[in-house]
């Protein structure tokens, strides 16, 4: 495909993604004027019927804006698909033709550079002066540029996976939280009746949702120009601040569990083997410092304890649990040890009510705003689920 095709393809390319975004908006009118109608239909007052009837006149005009960008890129659309026939129609003769002239060139060209080599080699006898250098030359050598930005690596461990996520359908509520059974059956002789059995305990966990949003305005311009998917760039940028507003929101909560200060593994094995109810699961969210206080120690052979484990996001298991690694920061301040051990299902509640992520055409600034959006709440959901571990040098 030659320079002209490619030119006059990404034209077309653009004005149909314009004539969709159009015809997406004027799928919303018929909702617009449902809603009208419905209000029309509910005005009681003059004054309401008013606004209702400047909400329709605005409407119209939208209307008939909408129908005329629509005509006008309808026909800018059949000009450039004739545009481009034509220039896929030419004769393949004159490629032909151009080709062969330009080898004839290229052979010129190549004979005389060997024959000015075999000159130049002659005269200096192989020795060679300082001359031009690549930096007085570099108006007109070439510099390979990459296009495609290389991503910062960080930590993108997401924590409303771990947890207990629910589903909400109001901004508020009620959770009840069934609390373990610590009753026991009674013996009874034969053919005695059946006595009561202890009645289950639940806690109610309060929750209301929080809106955490943002939107972004790309020009057209730069979406056009760009050598990549700026767009896509910007999206998955915006899912990356998403899932650190979750992080944090989570972090929070396992902040408030209660403190255990640990010097060394021993401590760690106590909470583990004794502390921590058996019924619960083990988790563990540790913090970069945490990770590299336990990923020095050894065992009495001079073995490190802590073990590589493929299945673990971070890859490495600590007596057999798994570890989930955020930065310091997230836990506690940077250069702090500090980690979450216990069942993290049971401890937390992540009433999650909406996700959010939209974009669309804004004609005013010629461009595109992309949002994003998420509505939930964090809450300690059983307190004895697990301990928030700080790491203390021992004396």
């Amino acid at each position: 495909m030659t320079l002209k095709q490619l030119m006059i393809q990404k034209k077309l390319d653009s004005k149909r993604g314009e004539l969709e975004e159009l015809e997406t908006r004027s799928k919303s009118f018929k909702e617009q004027e449902d809603v009208l109608t419905r209000a029309l239909e509910e005005a009681k007052t003059e004054e309401e019927v008013n606004t209702v009837e400047k909400s329709v006149d605005d409407l119209e005009n939208e209307k008939e804006k909408l129908e005329k960008e629509r005509d006008e890129l309808t026909a800018k659309i059949k000009e450039l698909e004739k545009e481009l026939e034509e220039a896929n129609e030419k004769p393949n003769a004159s490629k032909d033709e151009e080709k062969g002239e330009d080898e004839e060139r290229m052979k010129k060209y190549k004979d005389k550079e060997v024959r000015s080599a075999v000159n130049t080699f002659i005269r200096t006898k192989g020795q060679t002066r300082a001359g031009l250098v690549s930096t007085d030359a570099g108006v007109i050598i070439p510099e390979e540029i990459i296009y495609s930005p290389e991503k910062e690596v960080k930590t993108v461990t997401n924590l409303a996976e771990l947890v207990s996520k629910t589903k909400v359908s109001t901004a508020s509520g009620k959770y009840p939280i069934l609390k373990r059974a610590t009753a026991r059956l009674n013996s009874v002789p034969e053919l005695e009746a059946n006595p009561q059995l202890a009645k289950p305990e639940f806690e109610q966990i309060n929750w209301e949702v929080v809106t955490y949003r943002g939107a972004i305005p790309i020009s057209q311009e730069s979406i056009d120009d760009a050598a990549v998917d700026l767009v896509g760039i910007v999206s998955e940028n915006a899912q990356e601040q998403k899932i650190n507003t979750t992080n944090y929101a989570i972090s929070e909560v396992l902040k408030t569990f209660t403190a255990k200060a640990v010097t060394d593994t021993d401590d760690i094995k106590q909470i583990l083997n004794v502390t921590l109810d058996p019924a619960y699961e083990r988790n563990a969210v540790v913090s970069q410092s945490f990770l590299q206080w336990v990923d020095t120690l050894k065992d009495s052979d001079g073995q490190y304890i802590l073990h590589r484990d493929i299945t673990s996001p971070s890859g490495t298991s600590l007596f057999g649990i798994k570890l989930e690694v955020v930065n310091d920061e997230l836990l506690g301040l940077a250069g702090e040890a500090h980690a979450f051990l216990g069942d993290l299902k049971r401890a937390v509640l992540f009433a999650d009510r909406v996700d959010i992520t939209a974009r669309w055409v804004d004609n005013e600034i010629y461009g595109q705003y992309l949002q994003v959006g998420t509505r939930f709440d964090v809450k300690q959901a059983d307190s004895n689920a697990g301990y928030f571990l700080t790491f203390t040098q021992g004396a």
